[in-house]
């Protein structure tokens, strides 16, 4: 079974074989990475359309839209703002093709600016992952996200063209843990205490049987059951990550260090999973509370 970490490099190969090792179990555990997951009313060949409308999307380059997978609407939403034009709405429809139809373009006044809340696309070289949580110590703000992605990377931007500076990576752990801590250090990058549209609250335990929310950069909002606690993950190459949450969620590449929450409740960031969203999934997330008393963070 292939593994992988859910981490995507721009235009680069996904990482080779990985192997998921449930504590516990003799069998192994496959990690995932693939995508897009749909809620209850849409069938995994409409999410994988759509996660592919919205890949398609992105790379039109398009500056002044949000996009986002509506598996509930069977749509693509593309909220564009006063700076996009007819013609560049044109290119975005042709770039979608024979999926054009699954396309909802909104459009809003104003112009959209970096807002950096849980599940939000962060790159820096040759990478993209995803933000989990914005936290606080003091006066200065960070965000969690996973370890495997701060690790040998100190620079972080909202953007792939690297125009928008979001911080610098103010603590790594991978392996044996997966999570990573980046400082703000652009005041013009504001940090509200989100996952989305969720304004979070408070961090908590996983148990299972717990519906919890996924929101990743690839796969936009996915919800899903905590199906297992303390979890063992062997990527290979001596990577082993202990103690994650085991989750029915799918994602895909890009989506790593991405929020898992229940309600108002954060609950962790994500390392990797296995499947392909089509015959099922599995997702396994490093809890958010050690995160927090290793830096020494809130969430606000």
């Amino acid at each position: 079974m292939r593994i992988t970490h859910t981490l995507r490099r721009a235009r680069v190969p996904r990482h080779p074989r990985l192997l998921a090792v449930a504590t516990g179990l003799a069998a192994a555990v496959a990690l995932a990475v693939p995508a897009a997951n749909a809620g209850p009313a849409t069938g995994p060949s409409t999410a994988n359309r759509l996660a592919a409308t919205v890949d398609t999307v992105l790379d039109t380059g398009v500056a002044g839209t949000a996009i986002y997978a509506d598996p509930a609407a069977g749509t693509v939403v593309v909220t564009a703002d006063s700076t996009v034009t007819a013609a560049q709405r044109a290119a975005i429809e042709r770039a979608a093709g024979p999926d054009a139809d699954a396309l909802r373009i909104e459009h809003i006044a104003g112009r959209l600016s970096p807002q950096l809340s849980g599940g939000d696309a962060i790159y820096s070289t040759g990478t993209r992952c995803s933000a989990g949580f914005n936290v606080v110590s003091g006066a200065t703000y960070y965000f969690v996200t996973a370890g495997h992605c701060t690790s040998g990377r100190s620079t972080w931007y909202t953007d792939a063209t690297q125009n928008t500076l979001i911080g610098t990576t103010a603590g790594s752990s991978f392996p044996t843990h997966d999570y990573g801590l980046v400082r703000y250090t652009n005041p013009a990058v504001p940090a509200p205490g989100t996952v989305g549209s969720v304004d979070i609250t408070s961090a908590a335990h996983a148990t299972v049987g717990m519906a919890v929310t996924f929101r990743g950069a690839a796969s936009g909002v996915v919800n899903g059951v905590v199906t297992g606690l303390n979890a063992t993950i062997n990527y290979g190459n001596g990577d082993i990550v202990t103690g994650l949450i085991g989750t029915t969620i799918c994602t895909r590449p890009g989506d790593s260090g991405g929020a898992l929450y229940a309600g108002d409740r954060a609950i962790g960031v994500l390392s990797g999973g296995t499947g392909d969203c089509t015959s099922g999934g599995r997702a396994y997330f490093q809890p958010i509370i050690p995160v927090l008393n290793a830096y020494g963070v809130s969430i606000y």
